[in-house]
């Protein structure tokens, strides 16, 4: 099938595959292995969306992020998401300052950390929807509004979100309005026995790495420009579409395993985000242009938060990877 749209330049794309690259390199000097999760972050930012990070307690989540935040001359912010947390807390709040010389009053507004180009939102499932709720706006728009006055954010804009997967209590599932609005989904599992061993023997002495910063906030735009602007062809774009629209069981062409097990799938931000994520997948190896095979590779990121069980993969005990191997098994290119 012949591409939608004119090509990308090669330099171009050549340039944002070796930022990439750089990027990764930097990060892996401190986060041993991971590779998978490395990409599929990295994917993520060159596609200029959101990412959602789960894993149980020291998998270093909040070290892959961070370490990823030193390696680009951007602002950093962390908001360590708590109970008590309130949305002037993260989106700034406006306050009455008195000019001594005049008597005069006016309004000042202090700015949250969201106003930051990396943001780091540690286990934000523990802090309660309302508090949730205040970084959509900037997430989907790039822009705060605090007591009607719209604030715009600097770009890029990039959150990264972090979930404990295995405390319950005292926490606030993220609805699925916000977990749209995440392109990625990305799980870390446990390191693999000669990882651990290199981090153990790595991460007990008095030599620690320093990262130092191998990108800028334009070469990020840059990349993200140029994944947007490669061409995808006609059959990836259609793949994606087959893909999204077979995780909804009332489709008629959902699998048997999303008609049995699943209550609801994946809208059309699903979609884009695979055609993103198949165009930054191919940047990552310096092609320049995306094959349906790369639409595969990024799904179980994409979907995994966008696809809802019902109650019987529930009582069942199906998680969601596993309705997704099915699916991916049943849609193909």
């Amino acid at each position: 099938m012949p591409p939608s749209s004119t090509s990308t330049p090669p330099d171009a794309v050549a340039a944002a595959s070796q930022l990439a690259a750089r990027l990764d390199a930097e990060v892996g000097r401190v986060i041993v292995g991971q590779t998978a999760v490395r990409r599929e972050v990295l994917t993520c930012l060159l596609a200029g969306g959101h990412c959602l990070v789960r894993g149980v307690p020291g998998l270093a989540k909040t070290l892959l992020i961070r370490t990823l935040a030193d390696a680009v001359e951007l602002t950093f912010s962390r908001i360590q998401f708590t109970p008590d947390l309130m949305p002037a807390d993260i989106l700034g709040t406006e306050v009455i300052e008195e000019d001594k010389a005049t008597g005069t009053r006016h309004v000042r507004f202090i700015r949250g950390p969201v106003f930051a180009n990396i943001i780091l939102a540690d286990e934000i499932n523990r802090t309660p929807p309302r508090t949730q709720a205040a970084l959509l706006e900037a997430m989907q728009e790039y822009q705060v509004t605090v007591g009607g006055v719209r604030h715009a954010l600097a770009r890029p804009l990039f959150v990264l979100a972090t979930e404990n997967p295995i405390e319950q209590e005292g926490t606030h599932p993220l609805p699925e309005a916000q977990l749209d609005r995440f392109m990625a989904n990305v799980v870390i599992g446990y390191p693999s026995l000669d990882d651990e061993r290199r981090i153990l023997a790595a991460t007990t002495t008095d030599d620690v790495p320093v990262v130092q910063p191998v990108a800028t906030g334009a070469d990020l735009e840059a990349a993200r420009h140029t994944t947007r602007a490669m061409p995808a062809a006609d059959n990836v774009i259609d793949f994606a579409l087959r893909l999204a629209r077979a995780t909804r069981p009332d489709d008629p062409t959902a699998p048997g395993v999303v008609r049995e097990l699943v209550r609801w799938g994946a809208g059309p931000r699903a979609g884009q985000a695979l055609v993103l994520g198949a165009k930054a997948t191919a940047l990552l190896d310096g092609r320049v242009v995306p094959a349906p095979e790369d639409v595969a590779t990024f799904a179980r990121p994409v979907l995994r938060h966008r696809v809802l069980r019902n109650f019987q993969a529930e009582a069942d005990g199906v998680d969601v990877d596993t309705i997704l191997g099915e699916l991916l098994r049943a849609i193909r290119p």
